[in-house]
């Protein structure tokens, strides 16, 4: 009887801790949310270079899209080019998901990005979503008055295809944890502890690379 009874505490104690940790059950609130269906709206987004950037048409509705690799943006330290932020929304625990799709195969650099905790333009934090993982793709990054150096070792490989894929960030501040997920919302594709920037802003883009973003919602406070 002991045995069982102490069996049935650990499987409910596991239960509750996964349920806990799942990004999903996030009870932060929504603070923004854009599908784009009605257009770009300038009070919404901050562009570092609008002229990368237009409103695209798609099978299910509107897209934000990278249109060039080539962007007029140049940051004072070595960091992405393509940068859209959100306007008026500064968080520092937070829980963003969004899709995106890759409309241009570069080869290994192959990326989307995201921008958190985004203090000014040296100093923040961006995941790349590299197809093939090195030292300078594939990782989650830091700017901080320096350019862009990798937190992580990650090797999982990013598998762009022609195809939408489903992204998520999640940052808890007073852990530190950052954790990134791709398609796969059980297990994180990438995650590190890293606390040198609380709240900030919050962005999409790429390093030089061409993406669509729809269905973006960001929960945080």
């Amino acid at each position: 009887m002991r045995i069982l009874l102490a069996a049935s505490l650990v499987t409910t104690c596991l239960a509750v801790t996964a349920q806990a940790a799942d990004p999903s059950t996030s009870d932060l609130p929504v603070v923004f949310e854009d599908d784009f269906d009605s257009g770009v709206h300038t009070e919404k987004w901050e562009f570092v270079d609008p002229g990368s950037w237009d409103l695209q048409e798609h099978g299910k509705g509107k897209s934000l899209s990278i249109t060039q690799r080539k962007s007029d943006y140049k940051p004072k330290v070595r960091s992405p080019g393509h940068i859209a932020l959100m306007k008026d929304v500064e968080v520092g625990d937070f829980v963003l998901t969004f899709k995106a799709k890759s409309t241009k195969d570069t080869g290994n650099h192959r990326d989307c990005c995201v921008f958190f905790n985004y203090q000014d333009p040296s100093n923040f934090y961006y995941v790349h979503l590299g197809a093939k993982p090195d030292p300078h793709s594939g990782q989650i990054m830091i700017v901080k008055d320096a350019p862009r150096k990798a937190l992580t070792k990650n090797e999982n490989l990013t598998p762009w295809d022609g195809g939408w894929h489903d992204v998520k960030v999640v940052r808890d501040t007073k852990s530190g944890a950052i954790q990134i997920y791709f398609d796969d919302m059980s297990k994180p594709h990438m995650e590190v502890v890293d606390k040198t920037f609380g709240k900030g802003r919050v962005g999409i883009g790429s390093f030089d690379d061409m993406n669509a973003f729809d269905e973006i919602k960001l929960q945080g406070r």
